[in-house]
């Protein structure tokens, strides 16, 4: 089970052709690990079906990442903020 595949992705896009697949594939699976590094644990492992907040962290993340794929410009930002409020009320504060 994936947080988030990337026909969900596409649709968050608004993407309609196939170029990017591979693009926003690795997107996906940067985002997916990314958040799960910043949660402490894997969601998969957490979750029978993955919860609609975190699939929204993960297309946040996604969407940024997609729009914005140089560290230059007028709109650098480090995440979407929405993600961190999401992050913040399901992150594992017992580190083992």
């Amino acid at each position: 089970m994936a947080i988030v595949d990337l026909v969900a992705a596409k649709a968050h896009l608004n993407i309609m052709h196939d170029d990017d697949d591979t693009l926003i594939q690795g997107k996906i699976d940067a985002a997916s690990a990314h958040l799960e590094a910043l949660l402490g644990y894997v969601v998969e492992d957490e979750f029978e079906t993955v919860p609609d907040d975190l699939r929204q962290a993960v297309l946040a993340l996604v969407g940024h990442w997609y729009e914005n794929r140089e560290a230059t410009g007028e709109h650098i930002f480090e995440a979407p903020l929405n993600m961190w409020d999401i992050v913040r009320e399901r992150r594992s504060y017992a580190w083992e």
